[in-house]
């Protein structure tokens, strides 16, 4: 895997502005504002969905005036139209959260406003653009029928042929066209090879987020919170540093401590590389004030050195056409994440039939064991045709 330093200083001016603003270091802020393309400091920004923090740190250090009008006021208009969308988001979770208990149906929220409150104090200073929860597998179909008869339409992009959605994808999404909320529910918190722990366990460690002396909501536990920003950040190579401030947001409450639980918590996973990759850019980029045993794993180093391709660039993994070139390097990075078992896993999952094997040729469901035996010559079948497509399209 390509590495690039591991060294602020070789950032992008716009990124190393960004930084010095959040870290409240206005010396820095006063001598970058003069060199920065202040259309590229806004996109990243918007990028990394770090305007709460950017409006209130321009505020704060006085530093208005050395930009030019319109950046503050997009920056500003931003920040608004994020509060009103938090408020909203915070209504809907209420409305969800008591269906799902008049139906006895358990969940946990996993990000969005519930992160606000409990990690920043205040639903202004975090952005999100859905509601996640997490139910057990075993009751997603009533899951389902409760978003429906709430009004949500399902996305319907998983094609599955024996179940494998179960374990190669991690959530649903619906969607509400009335008042445009998006909400995805899960019933694991990653897709497969993760290792992870079942609900059962996320359910017994839960909390509860206190709104008022009526209204709370269940997330997840302490250890269990910082296991799923850590892996679900690293598994998005940190490409927006929304994610990685909310692990300096979590160490600033002192929660990761170097003790046995912990310890157990990060080899029972098998995440206690990616908890050092996160504590080592957490420390570099927002000098966070931590120690850990785990940052010192020379794996952890490396892909804490991986992880920075996303910090000279803006990177949306998101986006229908990934340039080649950022798609090659990040499933290179996402190897570099798995255990040994894990990249085992991982292989295996390449015999197992998709939907365009049976598109390419249907079988009926009691022969669907036989793909495994011809899934690879559909495969050579399918590059073949993919060869002379492009030749076509250069001829």
């Amino acid at each position: 895997m390509v590495r690039t330093s591991f060294d602020n200083q070789n950032l992008p001016l716009e990124m190393q502005l960004i930084l010095s603003l959040m870290k409240n270091e206005k010396q820095l802020v006063l001598s970058l504002c003069s060199k920065v393309d202040w259309d590229q400091f806004l996109l990243a920004v918007k990028h990394h969905r770090i305007f709460p923090q950017i409006y209130h740190a321009i505020n704060e250090q006085k530093v208005a005036g050395k930009m030019p009008a319109y950046i503050f006021t997009k920056i500003k208009k931003d920040y608004e139209q994020n509060i009103y969308r938090m408020l909203h988001l915070t209504a809907e979770m209420h409305t969800l959260y008591l269906q799902f208990q008049q139906a006895s149906l358990p969940l946990l929220f996993l990000k969005g406003p519930i992160l606000a409150k409990e990690l920043y104090g205040d639903l202004s200073l975090r952005t999100c653009a859905d509601i996640d929860l997490l139910v057990p597998i075993e009751r997603i179909e009533q899951a389902e029928q409760l978003m429906l008869l709430q009004g949500y339409e399902k996305d319907e992009y998983i094609e599955s042929v024996m179940d494998d959605w179960k374990w190669r994808h991690h959530h649903f999404t619906y969607f509400h066209k009335q008042h445009r909320t998006k909400v995805e529910v899960h019933w694991r918190l990653h897709p497969a090879p993760s290792t992870e722990p079942h609900f059962t366990e996320l359910w017994e460690r839960r909390r509860e987020s206190q709104w008022s002396s009526q209204i709370s909501f269940p997330y997840l536990g302490e250890k269990d919170l910082f296991y799923f920003l850590s892996t679900h950040g690293a598994r998005h190579g940190w490409s927006r540093l929304r994610w990685l401030f909310d692990i300096h947001q979590i160490l600033l409450q002192g929660s990761f401590v170097n003790d046995r639980e912990w310890s157990h918590h990060l080899t029972q996973y098998q995440y206690d590389k990616i908890a050092g990759q996160a504590l080592l850019l957490s420390v570099k980029l927002f000098n966070s004030n931590v120690k850990s045993t785990c940052m010192d794993k020379r794996a952890s180093i490396k892909l804490a050195r991986g992880a920075s391709f996303y910090f000279h660039q803006l990177v949306s993994l998101h986006d229908h056409h990934v340039p080649k070139e950022i798609a090659h390097y990040h499933a290179q990075y996402l190897r570099s994440l798995f255990t040994l078992k894990q990249k085992f896993i991982h292989y295996l999952q390449w015999f197992y039939p998709l939907s365009e094997d049976y598109q390419a040729f249907p079988l009926p469901k009691k022969l669907f064991p036989l793909y495994y035996v011809i899934k690879p010559f559909l495969w050579l079948n399918r590059k073949r045709q993919m060869l002379q497509n492009a030749r076509k399209k250069t001829c």
